[in-house]
């Protein structure tokens, strides 16, 4: 990968401060891309993180509209600074953090959008957390597309050469059903076609789709989505001259997906995710398609139970920064 541009940065936001957001952000120092980073976060959380873990951390403030050119000296990052309000316990959560949180995700937000950034990194949150002060949140996913007036944001998760999008995310399995409609699913089919081609270079995207019952529905003994919604508007895309098939049961269509395809789309969360996060986990990458600009997000969750022992891997956080660039570096 050749040298970023003084001007290019990268939005990373650390996520929950009691998980393990702040000490794998340690390792992005001294990386080839480290002076196009910045990170949101508290930056006395991340050293006193640094510090019962025996590393070194040093930051420099980032003022928003001043380009930090002059690159960075040794063990250092540029960082936003967002102060939490009470002290931070490795493992033990608070809410009353919970706004500044948000606070750095909308200012975030709303720089990718003016073009400052020129992508978003997210490390994890803990959504019962942000709930439980006061702030409805279902995940980044959502909370993003919202900030953005995006109506049908798209979750992909890649690793390596595999890749599964969903239809539904972060919702009942209850509601699983009538969400899956028509309407929703050419949204997401055509988003999938045209940012697989913007952002991965693929010129002509093979796409598999799962139905949503056992055996597909077995035609229709087993549920009636794959009859009355799924398989129309596969043949409407087919028709239209995309490479699209489906729907293929979930329990065998991932035994040829990475040959087959360039995307399996999956009409729920615990559908397609167990399969990619066992294939890649600390490599897979979450990517959230159809926003006016890029964002990428870790695999895994905020792991409260090994914040601050040394054990959390940094893996999946450099992945995704890396598929940002990439992304957005053509």
């Amino acid at each position: 990968m050749h040298s970023l541009p003084p001007e290019y940065l990268i939005a990373v936001t650390v996520g929950e401060p009691a998980g393990i957001g702040p000490e794998i952000c340690l390792d992005l120092i001294n990386q080839k891309w480290s002076n196009n980073l910045v990170i949101i976060s508290d930056p006395e959380v991340i050293k006193e993180r640094a510090k019962k873990l025996n590393k070194v951390i040093h930051f420099i403030e980032w003022v928003p509209g001043e380009m930090n050119l002059e690159k960075l000296p040794k063990d250092t990052l540029h960082i936003r600074t967002k102060t939490f309000n009470s002290k931070v316990v490795c493992g033990k959560p608070n809410y009353h953090n919970s706004l500044v949180l948000i606070d750095g995700l909308e200012e975030t937000i709303n720089y990718c959008m003016n073009g400052i950034f020129k992508a978003m990194v997210t490390a994890p949150v803990n959504k019962d957390i942000i709930n439980q002060a006061g702030v409805e949140f279902t995940g980044h996913t959502e909370f993003i597309a919202k900030q953005t007036n995006t109506n049908t944001p798209v979750m992909l998760l890649a690793a390596e050469n595999m890749r599964v999008a969903l239809v539904t995310t972060h919702i009942p399995v209850s509601k699983i059903s009538s969400q899956i409609t028509k309407e929703k699913l050419r949204k997401i089919i055509n988003i999938l076609n045209e940012d697989l081609k913007k952002y991965f270079s693929i010129k002509n995207p093979r796409i598999l789709v799962c139905g949503l019952n056992p055996h597909a529905g077995e035609n229709g003994h087993l549920g009636i989505e794959e009859q009355e919604i799924i398989e129309p508007v596969i043949k409407e895309f087919q028709n239209a001259g995309l490479t699209i098939k489906g729907p293929i049961p979930a329990d065998t269509i991932f035994l040829s997906a990475e040959k087959e395809s360039d995307v399996v789309l999956a009409m729920f969360h615990d559908q397609g995710l167990p399969v990619l996060k066992y294939a890649g986990f600390d490599k897979a990458v979450n990517i959230t398609l159809g926003l006016p600009f890029v964002r990428t997000s870790v695999d895994h969750g905020t792991a409260f139970d090994i914040a601050g022992k040394g054990k959390a891997s940094s893996g999946s956080l450099i992945a995704a920064i890396n598929l940002a660039i990439k992304m957005t570096v053509q």
